[in-house]
């Protein structure tokens, strides 16, 4: 059987800027990265596609607090239900139009995937994960003031909300995602992270308050299904130490020991690469034989050895 990849796309990769947020643009930015995937899959890998969803739950609730006093609430586990089901069509359209340009036999199906948190996890007390659009400093305080919202600086590019980001423990539809891939099918799963669930002793599941990170579920999904390979794509082309400044340097291969040693000097801003670089270490650790972290456009490339940020074991 080909190698197995898990390919993460960043939910805000899928956004081009602050001009293009519909629907549609949020498609064109879903096609444009399944053209480099299928490149992938003419490479010979099999594989598992994983997405984030920070703007899109952010989208949704901005809407249920503008509509409050004529519609109900949506709770966060079901914001994250319906951007699995939202996104994932629009990756299945999209990389099917994709195999049938390219003449290529595969079938895509995204999988509604339940990921089993902690209820004790300390994330619940620290909110962290930040979620829908950038804002700037003084609408970033007047939703903290009037919404009640926990808001942090991200990496530079403005606020955004953060909520509680539990880590993910267990991937409940494993097996059918197992199944699919041994099939021959191309899978969308843990998209959003997963839908966080919480287990009581007699084994039932509860929708949490929170969002996982999707790096983390794709870290352990990776492992669970025995993949070889966990791309990382993101808004950037390399891992840099030093970004942002007029000494930052590209990173071509790290080691987990060097990725250690960058995570200790904070060189990785949280929310952002930190949680990229840990997953990767997980990932790592957990017997998978190697992280790449690109932009979608350099996939291709990063697969030949010739772009992106390669992390190893040794």
């Amino acid at each position: 059987m080909s190698k197995i990849a898990v390919v993460a796309i960043g939910g805000n990769s899928l956004i081009k800027d602050k001009d293009h947020q519909t629907v549609p643009d949020q498609y064109q930015a879903v096609a444009k990265t399944c053209s480099h995937i299928a490149g992938m899959v003419e490479a010979g890998y099999e594989v598992v596609i994983t997405h984030g969803n920070g703007p899109q739950v952010g989208f949704i609730l901005r809407r249920v607090e503008l509509s409050c006093h004529v519609l109900h609430a949506v709770p966060l586990d079901s914001c994250g239900a319906d951007t699995q089901g939202a996104i994932g069509y629009h990756i299945q359209r999209a990389l099917g139009n994709e195999f049938r340009t390219r003449g290529i036999d595969k079938q895509v199906v995204t999988v509604v995937t339940q990921v089993v948190v902690d209820a004790d996890d300390p994330a619940f007390q620290h909110p962290s994960k930040p979620i829908g659009p950038f804002y700037d400093k003084e609408k970033a305080l007047r939703c903290q003031r009037e919404e009640g919202w926990e808001m942090i600086e991200d990496a530079g590019r403005g606020y955004r909300r953060v909520v509680a980001s539990p880590a993910p423990q267990e991937i409940v539809e494993i097996e059918s995602i197992n199944t699919l891939i041994q099939k021959g099918y191309v899978v969308v799963s843990v998209g959003g992270g997963g839908i966080p669930v919480v287990r009581d002793e007699q084994g039932r599941l509860t929708g949490a308050a929170a969002v996982i990170d999707k790096d983390y579920a794709s870290s352990l999904l990776g492992a669970a299904i025995g993949a070889e390979l966990l791309l990382i794509s993101t808004s950037v082309d390399h891992v840099y130490v030093n970004f942002g400044r007029p000494d930052q340097k590209i990173i071509s291969h790290m080691t987990i020991r060097e990725a250690e040693a960058f995570l200790k000097e904070d060189q990785f801003a949280p929310g952002s690469m930190e949680p990229k670089i840990k997953a990767a270490i997980q990932f790592l650790q957990k017997g998978g034989g190697q992280v790449i972290i690109t932009s979608p456009e350099r996939i291709v490339e990063a697969i030949r050895g010739k772009a992106g940020t390669r992390i190893t074991a040794r």
